[in-house]
């Protein structure tokens, strides 16, 4: 579960005339372990286990206990989870700060992976947000589900972050070796 989008940071749906409609935009959805079964369009918010883009739309997601990277070799690295009857693509961007992004190309529906290594970007370089654009050219063009629907991102090739107590107690530790090293020189 580590592996797998923790937060929503931006869902900008593109809805027209009520679609992708309500049931269907549930962000936090796309949050997490997949757990599509099957089926279409949802007509209950809660029990949709994705979330839809509209013709267009825009969903940025933020890892926060762990960093994506590439993995210095042709494995794909980062795993989109579109689901539904109507497989639909979808644009993809990575980002360090949340501000500068940069494309590593296009999914084509279902569930795809992307190789960063072949964008340029290897096991020194590691990205904390990925943000996903439907391709309003492709696809159908309206229903209740319009727009990629994404059930879970994965970062595969992954670095983790510490939680902060743990660098509290590293901190706390290399000080009490230090002063240890220190009192034994004394002695």
């Amino acid at each position: 579960a580590v592996s797998f989008a923790d937060v929503v940071l931006d869902y900008s749906p593109v809805v027209v005339n009520g679609e992708p409609t309500a049931a269907n935009q549930n962000a936090a959805k796309a949050l997490g372990v997949p757990d599509y079964a099957s089926g279409g369009g949802c007509v209950d918010a809660e029990a949709c286990t994705f979330v839809s883009l509209g013709d267009g739309g825009r969903l940025t997601l933020r890892f926060t206990d762990n960093l994506l990277t590439g993995s210095d070799s042709a494995a794909m690295d980062l795993w989109i989870f579109e689901v539904g009857p109507d497989v639909e693509d979808t644009f993809v961007e990575v980002s360090s700060n949340g501000s500068t992004w940069f494309s590593v190309g296009k999914v084509f529906g279902s569930t795809a992976g992307i190789d960063l290594d072949a964008y340029g970007f290897g096991t020194t370089s590691s990205f904390g947000y990925v943000r996903l654009t439907d391709d309003g050219a492709e696809g159908d063009q309206s229903g209740i589900s319009v727009g990629a629907d994404i059930d879970a991102v994965g970062a595969i090739s992954t670095v983790v972050v510490p939680e902060p107590g743990t660098l509290l107690l590293l901190a706390a530790g290399s000080a009490g070796i230090g002063g240890m090293r220190r009192r034994s020189a004394f002695l």
